[in-house]
Formats: C-alpha cells, structure tokens, sequence
C-alpha cells in the first residue's frame, strides 16, 4: 500500500536537471535616470529667443501699453464730465496704479545695477589676479567693505580685512585674504540654500507622480535658489534680474554639457549600484537633486563678487552627498 503521506519523488531518468545559468535574464526595466525634470528646465530657461520674436514682444508690449492707457484717459475724463467726484477718484486710482509701477520698474532697474555691480567687481578681480596689481587688488577690497557695509554677517571678515590689508603686499594674497574672511559665512549660507534646494526637488520629485508637477517644482525651486544666492551675495534682484540669472547659470551649464548626471555621479556617493536598486521615480528624483546641486554651485560662481582663489570651489558630490545621503539607505554589503 503506498504510502500518501511521505514526499513525492519524481524520476527524471537520464534527463539533466535545468541549471540556474540556463535561467532567461531579468529584463532590463528601462533607461536609467537622467533628470528629465532639470533637463527640461534647463531647456526652457536657457533657450534665447530670435531677434524677431524679441522685437514681436517689445512692439505688443508698447502698443498694449498704449491702448491701455488712452482707454484709462478716455474713460476718466468721460467719468469726470458727468460725474466729477467719481470721476476724480477713479483718476486717482489710476494715478497710483501707475505710481506703483514706475515703483516697480525703478526696482528692477536697480536690482540689474546691483548685479552689474557685482559682476563689474568679478571682473577686476580677474584684471588684479592676471597682472598682480596691487593697487587694484587695494581698491577692490575697498570696494567690497563698502558691499557689505552695514551686514551684521559680514562685520568680523571687514575688521579682519581692515587690519591686516597694509602688511599684505601681494594682490592675490590680499584677494586671499578677503575670501577667507569676508565671504566665508556668505559661502557657507549659499551653499546651505543650494543644499536646501536640491533635497526638495528630490523629495518632490520621488512622491509626487502627477505630470509636469516635477518641472514645476524644480523650475520653482531653482528660481527661488538663484535669488538667495545673489540676495546672499549683495546682488539683490527682481523678478527681471532673478529670470537673467537663472538663464545665466542655466546657459552655462548647457554649454559645458553640465546637464546630465546619472550612476557615475552618484554611486560614489549614494552606494554602488543605487540607482539600480531604486525605483525608477525615486532614481529620478536623486538625479533631479544632484542636478539642482550642480546649478546652485554655478550660481554661486556667478553671483560670487571674487572668483574661487584661495577658497576652494565647492564640491558638487559633497553637496549631493549631505543633502541626498539621507533620503536613501545606502548599500552595506
């Protein structure tokens, strides 16, 4: 009788047993993570429109303008003769509409002034570093004390700078100098908000699934980014000033080819073979970061008054790698 509650054995006779090499391979899921989100935005913000559309834009902006403000007039002075006191506070609406928005273009025509400003003081520190002038390299730390004179961050790098500036005979130590002591806490501030902004398009990237909603994030983050860069830095700008910079720092990092980033960049940092192991929203979102640090650095250079000499260059990896590390568990084996 046999036996129905023992193991079944199955007699393969002289067949071989399947081996585990002759397995198929697991497919491939896809392409891994390139940022699509940061490579969209970099697009869109680098691209410079034609002469001809510039010229389209300017002459729609001045005949609406126009049009606006006869049908503003004709509608007060039609309002006043048939009705002086509503006519009067309607034009004295009108009068403050338009005091508000000379306000505003007086603030973004000093705004582009302040980055002038400090671009004007990068470039003479380029001038003093190539020809080892003294005297420029003098009158440009002057310069900078007046920058930031009246920022209660910037008061013990300016003492600093006053007492030690005659014994230094040298430009580029005398630049030295000044970068060590006056735009230390700076960098340390701007490289927190580049930190900042790369885990939240991370973050917002990995949870978010709807459409589009990772450009929007990062479009807006970056943004915001570029702007507290240069407010660190005393270049205050507007909302003009703000979208010229972005293209800036945009349209450098799409001629370097500083746009795409994907496992060569992170594993050193995130863990061998991470982006493999993650899913493929969370594996774009760390590249969307990672490309966020390397636009925070290159605003950093741009809103910078003295260019990277004596202080090093921040490193794009550790960036990522204080502001990432945390959001993945990294591989232990």
């Amino acid at each position: 009788m046999t036996d129905r509650q023992g193991p079944v054995l199955i007699d393969l006779e002289d067949e071989a047993a399947p081996s585990p090499a002759e397995a198929p391979p697991v497919p491939d899921p896809g392409p891994a993570p390139q940022g699509q989100a940061m490579a969209t935005v970099a697009a869109l913000t680098a691209r410079r429109p034609s002469r001809l559309a510039r010229w389209f834009w300017r002459l729609l902006a001045a005949l609406v303008t126009t049009l606006v403000s006869l049908a503003a007039w004709s509608f007060a002075t039609a309002l006043i003769a048939s009705n002086p006191i509503l006519g009067w506070a309607v034009t004295a609406l009108i009068a403050a509409f338009v005091a508000v928005c000379l306000g505003i273009v007086v603030k973004e025509l000093a705004a582009f002034r302040r980055l002038a400003r400090i671009d004007t003081l990068h470039r003479r520190a380029d001038t003093a570093l190539a020809g080892d002038d003294l005297t420029e390299a003098r009158a440009l730390t002057k310069d900078l004390q007046s920058l930031y004179a009246g920022r209660e961050d910037t008061r013990w790098g300016r003492e600093q700078l006053r007492d030690r500036e005659a014994e230094i005979l040298d430009a580029s130590a005398l630049i030295g100098h000044a970068e060590a002591t006056l735009l230390a806490p700076l960098d340390a501030a701007a490289r927190r908000e580049v930190e900042a902004a790369a885990r939240q398009v991370a973050t917002v990237t990995a949870l978010v699934p709807l459409a589009l909603a990772d450009v929007v994030a990062a479009l807006t983050s970056n943004l915001r980014m570029i702007r507290r860069i240069a407010e660190i830095y005393g270049g205050r700008s507007g909302t003009l000033g703000s979208w010229r910079l972005t293209r800036a720092v945009m349209s450098h990092l799409v001629a370097t080819g500083a746009v795409a980033v994907g496992d060569d960049m992170l594993e050193p940092i995130l863990g061998s073979g991470i982006l493999g192991k993650l899913s493929r929203r969370f594996g774009e979102g760390m590249v969307n970061g990672a490309l966020t640090a390397r636009v925070g650095v290159a605003a950093m250079e741009v809103c910078r008054p003295l260019p990277f000499t004596a202080v090093k260059r921040p490193s794009v990896r550790a960036i990522i790698r204080t502001s990432l590390a945390g959001l993945v568990m990294k591989d232990k084996s």
